[in-house]
């Protein structure tokens, strides 16, 4: 079986072969299950979020315009449903008197997942999920996920500039970050 494209798989479940969605499903669950991992830091509600996301995208893959890639229209559908989740946990925390401190103190930075995490690359994201949530996900968007900053910039639903202005702010943190820590010399 050839290789098909996003849009030709788009395509036929117009057509109605509706489970050719499952080659789109397979195609980006991983990336979209971790990048809600990362906003709501919690594998079941992020699993949920995943699910939600990928019924918003096929309930609504008929007004999906070509113009743009799939990926970066279904990370935007991603993005926005783990915000609103997480804006719904926010919600009812407040709710219930709980008090959540949203400033971000790198002091907090448990040392012991240093020690106890076995590559650089797996540190390095423990490091960034303790970033604010949009610093850390314009990271694993351009890094991780290779997406272009007009992507991001799309599914971040900001403009272009405001997006390399968070990438460069997102950068001067982590690496402020790991100085304090005195882990600069191995990533910088």
């Amino acid at each position: 079986m050839k290789h098909l494209t996003d849009n030709e798989i788009i395509e036929s479940v117009l057509r109605g072969n509706k489970g050719d969605y499952s080659l789109l499903i397979d195609r980006y669950k991983d990336k979209g299950f971790n990048l809600l991992k990362r906003i709501l830091k919690n594998e079941m509600d992020a699993e949920e979020a995943l699910q939600d996301s990928f019924l918003k995208a096929f309930n609504n893959i008929s007004s999906f315009r070509k113009e743009a890639q799939f990926s970066t229209w279904f990370y935007k559908i991603v993005f926005n449903t783990g915000l609103s989740i997480h804006a719904s946990k926010k919600r009812k925390l407040e709710q219930e008197m709980i008090s959540i401190d949203e400033t971000f103190d790198i002091g907090e930075i448990d040392l012991n997942v240093y020690a106890s995490t076995e590559n650089r690359t797996e540190y390095l994201l423990n490091i960034v999920d303790k970033l604010p949530i949009r610093n850390a996900l314009v990271i694993i968007l351009f890094y991780i996920d290779g997406l272009s900053l007009n992507e991001i910039s799309k599914v971040l639903d900001i403009s272009l500039v405001n997006t390399k202005v968070l990438l460069h702010r997102s950068r001067i943190v982590l690496k402020d970050l790991l100085i304090k820590h005195n882990y600069h010399k191995e990533y910088l």
